[in-house]
């Protein structure tokens, strides 16, 4: 998969804190930004959509 993009909540600096995403239309994977040569989660595309869902509506606590 060559279309690998940050979060646009990377961090500081040269934006290595997060992870990274590519997607196509059957799923998406996921990668740690600092260390791309390494082990990728795949996940189907509707199961990412509901954990982005479920993130979005869960309260944070600091």
């Amino acid at each position: 998969m060559d279309n690998w993009r940050k979060s646009s909540h990377s961090g500081g600096g040269d934006g290595n804190e997060c992870v990274e995403i590519a997607n196509s239309p059957a799923h998406v994977s996921i990668r740690d930004s600092k260390a791309p040569t390494r082990a990728t989660l795949t996940l189907p595309t509707p199961a990412f959509t509901a954990f982005l869902t479920a993130l979005k509506t869960t309260p944070t606590t600091q």
